[in-house]
C-alpha cells in the first residue's frame, strides 16, 4: 500500500492528503503564487478547498506569517476567485 502525503491546513490546521489541498508558493524571486502543481519550486503552504479556511487564514494573517512577508490583495481575490469556482 502506497503512503499518501500529509500536508496541514493553516486555515483549520487539520492534517488532509496533498492532494486535497491547494499550494501557495513563495518563489526564490519572492514572488506569491498558486501551485496547482504541486511542483513549483519554493515555500509552500497548503489550505482547504473550503472558503472558511480561506477567510481564516486572510483574517489571522497566516499566509504572511507563513511566507514572512506582505501579501497584496489581489493573492487573496485570486485565491477566493479560485476557491469559488470549485
Amino acid at each position: 500500500m502506497k503512503k499518501i502525503p500529509l500536508r496541514r491546513c493553516i486555515g483549520c490546521f487539520e492534517s488532509k492528503p496533498k492532494n486535497e489541498l491547494y499550494r501557495i508558493v513563495k518563489t526564490t524571486e519572492g514572488e506569491i503564487l498558486l501551485d496547482k502543481t504541486g511542483k513549483k519550486n519554493g515555500r509552500g503552504a497548503y489550505i482547504c478547498s473550503s472558503k472558511e479556511c480561506l477567510e481564516r487564514a486572510i483574517k489571522g494573517k497566516k499566509l504572511e506569517k507563513e511566507f514572512e512577508t506582505k501579501i497584496s490583495d489581489e493573492i487573496y481575490e485570486e485565491l477566493r476567485n479560485i476557491m469559488g469556482n470549485n
